[in-house]
């Protein structure tokens, strides 16, 4: 006789991962709704509840933060599988799309900031939500033109043999799109996702602190948070905001991004047997965990709907297809041309006629001294990080221990080493040009990092054996195994390293602790101040000279080198 065991039902509905999963989930949303509290609330409120520097704020303080970040990184995603996927399809698209990215990335955060800023506070009059709308837009323009060049990238460099197999399995452009191009393309998405969410991090305090002209907005937030204690010189309140950043990278890195770098491993172009593969007990969790399962197949089965739905065309479109394509040419050129005149005729009014000479030269002269920093500074960090993120690379378990220190180090924004560095400028009369020049690649070093560990970790395990029974190793490995395999993920952290680095000159280059300001001369600078004082003319000038200057060596210098490296070294 069969013994009754009255939990059997329960135990068959739901395991210790489905309570433990549920138990997640429940805080998220509990995590949300807390978060949006006051989202409609008048501004006046933020005048009549100020920012204060009591730790016990702080645990709040970080969760509207972390909303807003990962509000941002959902929009930047949507943005990446879109637009990258857009210029990386079509040629006549791509000619266009691909040069405004690199505008995009060149422009400030602050330059985005002055400009919007208005636009987003008239969609919710008088409402804490115009403000929350604009510090998220900050925080998505600091987050989203990484993770579109790493997905374009890496959607140009698709093995031809797995592109061939998706031609004989018949797949229709939509399937392809997501049985073949995301999961490639994933691995480098999410080493770069991390990236862009320390990127967010290192720009906190000027997407939640607004100050443009006579707009002065402070969201309660850990942006806002260090910006008042800089303003107060409190060193304890500084530490306080470093100890909640660390404890926060480190939640979200167990719960989110370790096991998502573990659950892409599966999307290796090739796996190496015997090799330890990545593990996450919060993967082991949701695995195992019957109500994700169920959303699992749920996003499935609606991917497979909508597959069957695009249909394929086996068939190739004859003759009727030449006229209007050479009709659509027209009209696509019509259209960039007809865009081309109108920024020309904005130009021409809003700065050429309103710019003496001199200070064009002055802007352009600035636009140099930057430009030479940025080029030292990736040059040494290229030097210091490209070794180390190849050894990461080729081992898993190194690339687990090394994930989380460098989201903490790539986080951290330049604005708490202000005290340390105007303190040693001061005292030891230092000149500024040189001294806080280290502070424009403090976050943005580790897109190159992030990006060889990537590269390093596809290399195909039999080409490092072949190379290892060939007894190729020194420098001749590095010539013919290492810097090959790695060089298009190389020059796609570089790009983004070197147009990040621009961007952080505007908080590099003006560093204030208190009433005491350390100022090098540059770009960057000139930004800085033009937006305090609210002049929109100059704020337009820099924006537009720091852009020329990006979008030059990115067309002369960076992108020869990536198409290079992606038709000379692309795994076929």
């Amino acid at each position: 006789m069969k013994r009754f065991e009255p939990f059997l039902i329960l135990r068959d509905l739901a395991t210790r991962w489905d309570v433990l999963a549920f138990i997640v989930v429940i805080g998220l949303i509990v995590f949300l709704g807390e978060t949006s509290r006051g989202l409609f609330a008048p501004l006046t409120a933020l005048e009549t509840t100020p920012m204060s520097l009591d730790p016990l704020h702080l645990p709040e303080y970080a969760a509207r933060t972390t909303f807003r970040m990962f509000a941002a990184l959902a929009l930047s995603l949507v943005f990446t599988l879109t637009y990258a996927t857009w210029a990386a399809k079509s040629e006549r698209a791509g000619k266009l799309l691909v040069p405004i990215l690199d505008i995009l990335q060149s422009v400030p955060i602050l330059g985005f900031i002055s400009v919007t800023v208005v636009f987003f506070m008239s969609l919710a009059p008088g409402r804490v939500l115009g403000a929350e709308f604009a510090a998220i837009f900050a925080i998505f323009t600091s987050q989203a033109w990484n993770m579109a060049f790493s997905f374009y990238q890496s959607l140009r460099t698709v093995p031809t043999e797995l592109i061939e197999a998706a031609e004989s399995f018949r797949l229709s452009p939509w399937m392809r799109f997501w049985q073949l191009e995301v999961p490639f393309g994933m691995p480098a998405l999410i080493w770069n996702m991390m990236m862009s969410m320390s990127g967010g991090w290192f720009f906190v305090v000027a997407s939640e602190s607004i100050s443009v002209g006579h707009t002065t907005v402070a969201l309660p937030g850990v942006g806002s948070y260090i910006a008042l204690a800089i303003e107060q010189k409190n060193l304890t309140a500084i530490g306080w905001a470093i100890a909640t950043m660390l404890i926060v990278i480190l939640a979200y890195d167990q719960l989110i991004f370790r096991p998502l770098v573990a659950w892409v491993d599966r999307f290796r172009v090739e796996q190496e047997p015997g090799a330890k593969v990545p593990d996450s007990w919060a993967l082991t969790m949701f695995r195992r965990s019957r109500i994700i399962q169920a959303a699992t197949l749920a996003f499935h089965a609606a991917v497979m709907f909508t597959s069957r739905a695009v249909k394929r065309k086996d068939e190739p479109e004859a003759p009727l297809s030449v006229k209007p394509k050479r009709s659509f040419d027209w009209l696509w050129v019509a259209l960039i041309v007809a865009a081309v005149v109108a920024g020309l005729w904005h130009i021409v009014v809003v700065l050429i006629q309103n710019t003496p000479l001199r200070e064009a030269l002055q802007v352009c002269g600035l636009a140099t001294l930057t430009m030479l920093r940025v080029f030292i500074l990736i040059a040494l960090a290229s030097l210091i990080w490209v070794p180390i993120g190849v050894w990461v690379g080729m081992r898993p378990r190194a690339a687990q221990i090394v994930q989380p220190i460098a989201q903490f180090m790539a986080a951290f924004p330049a604005n708490l080493l202000f005290p340390i560095a105007v303190y040693g400028i001061v005292k030891w009369k230092l000149n500024p040009d040189i001294y806080l020049s280290p502070l424009m690649i403090l976050g943005t070093q580790w897109y190159i990092l992030f990006n060889v560990i990537a590269g390093a970790s596809s290399i195909p395990a039999e080409m490092r054996y072949v190379a290892a029974n060939f007894r190729v190793t020194g420098w001749l490995w590095w010539r013919k195994v290492a810097l090959p395999a790695i060089l298009p993920f190389y020059v796609t952290g570089a790009i983004t390293a070197s147009g990040g680095s621009w961007n952080a000159a505007i908080v590099a280059e003006l560093a204030t602790w208190g009433d005491t300001h350390v100022q090098a001369r540059g770009l960057g600078s000139y930004i800085a101040e033009a937006t305090t004082a609210g002049d929109f003319h100059r704020i337009v000038l820099g924006i537009g000279t720091m852009s020329l200057f990006v979008v030059v060596i990115n067309r002369f210098f960076w992108r020869p080198l990536y198409y290079y490296a992606e038709r000379k070294y692309r795994l076929t």
